[in-house]
């Protein structure tokens, strides 16, 4: 179930777990220290169908790890005991991801979310923190990685600046929208989100290819994994229905460049994202998946 606060706005459950990874193992921003990064050492838990855990997958992709750090993808419906696996998971027997937050902590009573950043030597959670996570595959693996830097130090400020009104009323947005319980949350929500996207739409259409400038960095991946999911589910299912994406000429020109960087594309399975959304009791209490939309922006 869904929390929310006294006037019905969806809250989002803070993240329990915030180690980091570093090069040599010192702490990081938070949580303990003994996490240096070492090949084959670390393994990433995520759903498709997840925005946040989708931040992490990509940005793994684009600082060439995927040699260093290991991928296991959950079913993308949510059943009863949250994300499952297909099969016992293989590092740890685990049915379900659940299983690995008890495993680290047994005393845990938060829901059990993605993504999940795994030590396999010590057998416990890094951090289930996507924003961290993004951020340690950035520049936490040091050498280990490669590709662009994402988050380059002289746009920092910009960068915090712009991730700071994505959270809130788009990334989050869309699910404030989808599970308010008043309308007058919900209709706060909506006008949040349609406010952001016509920002972006302008702030693109005199500028780019990208959010701040000639490369990609954090920013963009936070818009993309929302708006790669807003006409397939965000727009029916969560009641974002003043516009579709395929509305804005300039996001999907964004969208179009961002799907053609090498790796982005593979993140993207738009089969689990309508199954895993569609599954929401709360939303859909029948689970017909629909068939559509078309998506222009995502064809080869």
């Amino acid at each position: 179930m869904q929390a929310t606060d006294a006037k019905g706005g969806f809250v989002r459950q803070v993240s329990g777990f915030r180690h980091w990874v570093t090069p040599d193992g010192a702490p990081g921003p938070t949580g303990q220290g003994g996490f240096k990064a070492e090949a084959g050492r670390y393994h990433l838990y995520v759903a498709l169908i997840c925005p946040w855990a989708s931040r992490a997958l990509i940005a793994r992709r684009l600082k060439g790890l995927e040699a260093v750090v290991g991928l296991s993808v959950v079913e993308p419906e949510l059943g009863d005991e949250g994300w499952a696996f297909a099969a016992p998971d293989a590092l740890t027997g685990a049915g379900h991801i659940h299983q690995l937050y008890t495993r680290a902590d047994p005393h845990y009573t938060g829901r059990a979310t993605v993504p999940v950043l795994w030590d396999t030597q010590l057998g416990t959670i890094v951090n289930n923190e996507s924003a961290d996570i993004l951020a340690m595959f950035d520049s936490g693996f040091g050498a280990l990685a490669s590709g662009p830097v994402l988050r380059p130090t002289a746009l920092l400020p910009a960068i915090e600046a712009l991730n700071g009104r994505l959270y809130h009323t788009l990334n989050n947005g869309v699910y404030r929208a989808g599970f308010a319980t008043t309308q007058a949350a919900y209709a706060e929500a909506f006008a949040d989100v349609f406010a952001t996207l016509d920002a972006m739409e302008a702030r693109l259409a005199e500028g780019g290819p990208f959010l701040l400038g000639e490369a990609l960095t954090e920013p963009d991946i936070r818009l993309f994994v929302t708006l790669v999911r807003f006409d397939a589910a965000y727009h029916g299912l969560f009641k974002c229905n003043l516009r579709r994406l395929a509305d804005y000429p300039a996001l999907s020109a964004w969208m179009a460049r961002m799907l053609a960087v090498p790796g982005i594309r593979q993140t993207v399975s738009i089969d689990h994202i309508k199954r895993g959304y569609y599954s929401i009791k709360a939303l859909n209490p029948t689970g017909i998946v629909p068939l559509g939309p078309e998506l222009p922006w995502l064809m080869p």
